[in-house]
C-alpha cells in the first residue's frame, strides 16, 4: 500500500496501557527499537533459566536423554505456529544463519544469478555476496521505490529476471525500510517461471499471521526473538518438500543422516534453551491475544509516526503505508544521508537521552524507524519528539 498523505490521526487509543512490567528494561532506557533486537518477557526468560537449571543439574543424562526429544517437541509448536507441515521447519539461531544454509546447499553452478531488491538486509546481502565469490555468480537487483505499490513492486522484480536467474531473495518484511512485499502475488509468479524463491522472514513471526503451506515459498526464514516474544538465537528455516534432501545443516553433527530438519537440531553442546523456551514466548502473546497485539502495536507505531514528524517537520506523504505493521518510518531531513550520521544520531539519543533508535541510510535520505510493542506508550514518542530536533541540531 502506498502513501498519499499525511492525514492519518494522532490520536492512538486511549486503552493503550503499556505493559512495561513484563520486561525487564532499564528505567533510564525508552526502548522504541523492538525491530531490531526483540525483547525478551521476563517470564520467557524465567522459563529458559528452568532449561539452564536443568541441564547444570546433570549434562550428561540432559544431552542424552532430554534434549532431543524436547527440542523436538517445541519444534512441532513452532511448525504448527507457521502454518507448516510437521517435517517444514528446523530451528536455527537467526535468519541470517538460515540464509546462510540456502545458499550454501542451493546447486550454483558458475555464472548463475542471483536475484536480489535494494530493501535487502545488510547481512543477507554480505551472505550472497560471499556465495557469488566462491560459485563464480552473479548478482541481479531489482530497485523497489520506496511507497511503491504491491503490483509495482511484482512487475519491477518479474522485470529484472534474466535468463541466468536461479534463485531469487526477496523480503517479507524489509527491515531498514519497514515494508510488507506482496509474497502472494511474487511467490507464484516467479515459480511458474521455475524460480526458487527464499524468503528473508525476519520480521515476520508474531507481527504477522503465517500460513507456510499457503505461501508455498521453496525457503523462509524468520526470527521467534523479534515478534514473538523467544529468547535470541531463535528462528525457523523452513523449507519447501522438493529441497529438503539438499539442504545441510550447518554444522554437519550426530544426526546428518537423518536429513532436513532433524540433522538441524543436534549441533553438540550449543547452548539450545533458547529453542526450548520458544512455546513460552508464543503462549506469552496468546495470553494477550495475538489481534490484540498486533492492532494495539500498530495503532502506537502509527501514533509515534505521526507525533515525531510533526516534530521534526516531516512529511510522511512518500512514505511507506503498512498498516497491520509494527513499525514505521520518520525521514530526517536535517541528517546527512549517510550512515556514518545516522549511526552518530542513533547513539547520541542512546547516550545522551535513553531513546534506543533505529536509523539508517537508504536511498539518498536518512530514515529514523519506529517500533512499537505492548510495553510502550504514547509518552515514548512524545518524549523523542520533544528532544529529537535539539539531537539532531547537535549534530
Amino acid at each position: 500500500m502506498t502513501s498519499t498523505d499525511s492525514t492519518t490521526s494522532t490520536n492512538a487509543p486511549a486503552d493503550l496501557q503499556p505493559l512495561r512490567d513484563l520486561w525487564a528494561f532499564d528505567p533510564a532506557c525508552t526502548y522504541l527499537n523492538h525491530g531490531g533486537f526483540g525483547a525478551v518477557p521476563r517470564e520467557v526468560s524465567a522459563h529458559q533459566q528452568q532449561w539452564h537449571d536443568r541441564r547444570e543439574a546433570n549434562p550428561t543424562h540432559f544431552y542424552r536423554h532430554v534434549l532431543q526429544s524436547a527440542l523436538e517437541e517445541a519444534r512441532l509448536v513452532g511448525a504448527a505456529f507457521l502454518g507448516a507441515d510437521p517435517d517444514g521447519i528446523a530451528f536455527v539461531q537467526n535468519s541470517t544463519s538460515g540464509v546462510g544454509v540456502v545458499l550454501g546447499s542451493f546447486p550454483f553452478a558458475p555464472g548463475d544469478e542471483i536475484l536480489t531488491t535494494d530493501h535487502i538486509y545488510g547481512a543477507v546481502s554480505y551472505a550472497v555476496q560471499a556465495r557469488a565469490r566462491r560459485s563464480g555468480l552473479t548478482i541481479a537487483q531489482a530497485a523497489v521505490p520506496l511507497n511503491a505499490a504491491a503490483d509495482e513492486i511484482t512487475a519491477l522484480v518479474l522485470a529484472a529476471v534474466t535468463d541466468r536467474t536461479r534463485l531469487v531473495v526477496l523480503d517479507q518484511i524489509t527491515s531498514v525500510t519497514a515494508r510488507r512485499f506482496p509474497l502472494d502475488l511474487l511467490v507464484p509468479a516467479l515459480q511458474e517461471r521455475g524460480l526458487p524463491v527464499l524468503v528473508d522472514a525476519a520480521h515476520v513471526p508474531g507481527a504477522l499471521g503465517v500460513d507456510l503451506t499457503s505461501l508455498g515459498p521453496d525457503f523462509w526464514v524468520g526470527n521467534f526473538h523479534k515478534w514473538a516474544g523467544a529468547p535470541r538465537g531463535s528462528a525457523a528455516l523452513y523449507v519447501a518438500p522438493r529441497w529438503r534432501d539438499q539442504i545441510e545443516a550447518i554444522p554437519v553433527s550426530w544426526h546428518a543422516a537423518a536429513g532436513f530438519p532433524r540433522s538441524f537440531s543436534d549441533i553438540g553442546t550449543a547452548d539450545c534453551t533458547g529453542w526450548l523456551a520458544t512455546p513460552a514466548g508464543l503462549a506469552f502473546y496468546q495470553r494477550h491475544g495475538w489481534d490484540r497485539t498486533r492492532r494495539t502495536n500498530a495503532a502506537m507505531a502509527s501514533y509515534g509516526q505521526q507525533v515525531v514528524a510533526e516534530a521534526v517537520d516531516a512529511g510522511l506523504a512518500d512514505m511507506p503505508v503498512e498498516p497491520d505493521l509494527p513499525m514505521r518510518l520518520v525521514p530526517l531531513a536535517g541528517v546527512p544521508a549517510s550512515q556514518g550520521a545516522a549511526d552518530e544520531l542513533r547513539d547520541r539519543l542512546a547516550r545522551e537521552y535513553g531513546f534506543e533508535t533505529a536509523i539508517n541510510a537508504w536511498g539518498g535520505r536518512t530514515l529514523l524507524r519506529l517500533s512499537a510493542q505492548l510495553y510502550n506508550g504514547m509518552e515514548d514518542y512524545e518524549k523523542l519528539a520533544a528532544v529529537l530536533p535539539g539531537a539532531i541540531a547537535a549534530g
